[in-house]
């Protein structure tokens, strides 16, 4: 396989950025779409995803973290406009997200392929995605739902605990620290952040189904829809990510 320098400033920053070194995988190129609940383990597949198949991780989430420590001469319209409407606590607009994607067609011109984490969220969101691709004429090749049972969900979530100095991050059986609820980086108290409590994880997956059912179903229609179950261990469910990829016709 060929290897692909991963540059992620070209995403990050915007169309001034250019890639280097590009070459497209022996496998690929793969364009992807990846969705699935919180949980079940998406940002793992995707960086191996990213390692071993080659395709550009692209994060909507990435883009908009890194956007806050960016000078103003760095940002371009569409983060500028993005970040406006989070420091006023409010959500970014699909119109905002469709400028920020637009701004980055270089990348979706990957010769490695990519794999989009974070967008599209809505339905109008995909088709103008769909929209977009057909205008550069590049199509999807599959779009990745990664499914688990709530309730390992809720035990996997519920089991990570945070470090409130340094925001390291454990889990009490995947990967405990050292001493019992101390963090092995500063020795802080670890915590458990309100959003992995039980109670506030199933509000979370009842909002996550009841926003991407309608996506689930028009990638269905497209016949692009791809379903993974997310149990087992990560190389277990990434290799049967790439069985289910290279199934498709």
């Amino acid at each position: 396989m060929a290897i692909i320098q991963r540059n992620q400033a070209h995403w990050l920053k915007g169309p001034a950025v250019t890639r280097q070194d590009l070459r497209a995988t022996a496998r690929g190129p793969y364009r992807l779409v990846l969705l699935g609940a919180p949980g079940v383990g998406k940002g793992t597949q995707a960086e191996l995803m990213n390692e071993r198949l080659g395709v550009c991780h692209l994060s909507t989430g990435d883009v908009f973290r890194a956007a806050k420590d960016l000078s103003a001469a760095e940002l371009t319209p569409a983060l500028q406009e993005a970040l406006d409407y989070m420091r006023r606590g409010e959500l970014v607009p699909d119109s905002t997200v469709l400028a920020l994607v637009r701004e980055r067609m270089r990348c979706l011109r990957c010769p490695g392929g990519f794999l989009l984490d974070g967008f599209p969220r809505t339905v109008p969101q995909a088709e103008a995605l769909t929209e977009l691709l057909r205008s550069e004429r590049l199509q999807l090749d599959a779009v990745l739902d990664y499914e688990m049972p709530i309730e390992q969900i809720v035990a996997r979530l519920s089991g990570r605990r945070t470090c409130p100095n340094c925001r390291a991050v454990f889990h009490v059986t995947t990967r405990p620290p050292k001493v019992a609820e101390v963090c092995d980086n500063c020795g802080s108290p670890l915590a458990i952040r309100e959003d992995d409590r039980p109670a506030s994880i199933r509000v979370r997956m009842a909002a996550y189904e009841k926003s991407t059912a309608p996506l689930s179903e028009y990638y269905r229609k497209l016949g692009l829809l791809v379903q993974v179950s997310a149990e087992g261990a990560p190389e277990e469910i990434y290799q049967r990510t790439v069985q289910a990829l290279e199934e498709r016709p």
